[in-house]
């Protein structure tokens, strides 16, 4: 699928040359492992861009939808740089840590590239968001203050089209099922949701609303 960027190929990686360098010291092999990495980030951006209905990731050109990212837009570099850090975790995993660290100083977002986020996410004023090692369904979607962690070491399950809202949490031993919002300031600890199910309050005393599939 087609994507306009905002600057040219060429810009972003010299961008992400000097973000990095600004707070580490990037060697030369490091922007050789940029440069090679680049396409692959950008194609995975593409095909978590393409369906997202927020206006600032799609450009009508001749009546045509194309998917479009600036890295001027706090959300979508939120995404490109943890997508980077991600592609890198297995094989350049010193980078891997620069970039994830550069995400979290510009975006306040916490990624951490080893956490496995699905090839379609979205996330929305990020500010403040922890997102621990879950297992993640796909469009998967979160805003600020939003937190995913473990409780005894153990990681929430998290279906599919699950949408976060702003200081809500998942913690623990928790199977949250297809098709569930957790309204704003929503604690979900050590506690199952069933599926089409809009959650309000604090376990164990949550609130659930049946929401029409």
């Amino acid at each position: 699928m087609d994507m306009i960027l905002e600057i040219p190929k060429g810009q972003l990686i010299k961008l992400l040359f000097k973000q990095i360098d600004s707070l580490f010291f990037l060697e030369k092999q490091e922007k050789k492992i940029i440069e090679l990495t680049i396409d692959t980030v950008l194609t995975r951006c593409s095909r978590c861009f393409f369906d997202n209905p927020n206006k600032y990731y799609s450009k009508l050109i001749d009546g045509l939808k194309y998917t479009y990212f600036s890295p001027f837009q706090s959300a979508q570099y939120t995404i490109y740089l943890y997508y980077f850090s991600n592609t890198l975790s297995a094989t350049a995993t010193k980078l891997a840590d620069k970039i994830y660290y550069l995400n979290k100083v510009m975006n306040g977002c916490d990624l951490y590239h080893q956490v496995e986020l699905p090839d379609i996410f979205m996330l929305d004023h990020p500010v403040g968001s922890v997102m621990g090692r879950a297992k993640y369904g796909s469009n998967f979607s979160f805003g600020q203050n939003c937190t995913v962690g473990n409780n005894n070491n153990i990681y929430p399950i998290i279906g599919k089209s699950v949408r976060m809202c702003a200081s809500s949490s998942i913690i623990g031993n928790c199977k949250i099922s297809d098709f569930v919002i957790l309204g704003a300031g929503c604690l979900v600890k050590d506690q199952d949701v069933p599926k089409n199910t809009l959650v309000f309050g604090s376990s164990p005393n949550l609130i659930f609303k049946r929401i029409k599939e």
